[in-house]
C-alpha cells in the first residue's frame, strides 16, 4: 500500500479539483442565466444533493491520503518529496476544506432556510445577490488551492523514488 498513497492522494485530489473547476466553468456561468426563483431552487437542490459518500470521499479523502504519504515519504528519508506532499496538504486543507467549512457550508446552510414560496421577487433578489456573489468568491479561493495542491501531487508523485508514478517530469 505504500507504494499507491501518493497515487491515490493525487488521484483524490484531481477528481475534486476537476470538479470544482468544472463547476467554476459551466455551472456558475449557467446560474448566471437563470432567474432568481430558479437559481434559489437549483442551488438549495445541489447544495442539498451534493452531500452523498462519493463526493465525501474526493473531497476528505486526499486529507487522510496526504498524511499516509507524507509520513510515508519521511520514513522513507525522502525530505524533498515529504516537503512537497506536507505543503500540497496544508494547501488542500486550509484552502480548500477550510474554506468550505467555514465559508461556503455556512452560506448553504442559511440558504436552506430561504423559503420561496414565503418571499417576495425582490426580497428573492437580494438573498440571491448576497449569497452567489460570496459564494462564488469562496468557490473560486477553493477551486484555486485545490488546483494548487494537486499541481504538487504531480509533483511529488514525478520526484517520488517509490511510489507509482504517473508522471515523468
Amino acid at each position: 500500500m505504500k507504494g499507491y498513497t501518493l497515487l491515490i492522494t493525487t488521484f483524490l485530489t484531481g477528481l475534486s479539483s476537476g470538479l470544482f473547476y468544472a463547476w467554476a466553468v459551466s455551472v456558475i456561468p449557467g446560474t448566471k442565466r437563470i432567474g432568481d426563483m430558479a437559481y434559489v431552487e437549483t442551488m438549495q437542490s445541489i447544495n442539498r444533493a451534493i452531500i452523498n459518500p462519493w463526493f465525501i470521499v474526493i473531497f476528505l479523502g486526499p486529507v487522510l491520503f496526504y498524511g499516509l504519504s507524507a509520513v510515508n515519504r519521511f520514513q522513507a528519508g525522502d525530505i524533498k518529496t515529504f516537503t512537497i506532499i506536507l505543503t500540497a496538504g496544508i494547501v488542500y486543507l486550509i484552502g480548500t476544506i477550510g474554506t468550505t467549512a467555514f465559508g461556503n457550508i455556512p452560506l448553504n446552510e442559511a440558504f436552506d432556510k430561504v423559503s420561496i414560496s414565503m418571499e417576495s421577487g425582490v426580497s428573492i433578489q437580494r438573498v440571491r445577490e448576497a449569497y452567489e456573489t460570496k459564494w462564488n468568491r469562496l468557490h473560486l479561493i477553493r477551486t484555486v488551492f485545490s488546483v494548487m495542491a494537486f499541481l504538487l501531487s504531480l509533483v511529488a508523485s514525478s520526484l517520488s523514488k517509490t511510489s507509482i508514478s504517473i508522471i515523468n517530469f
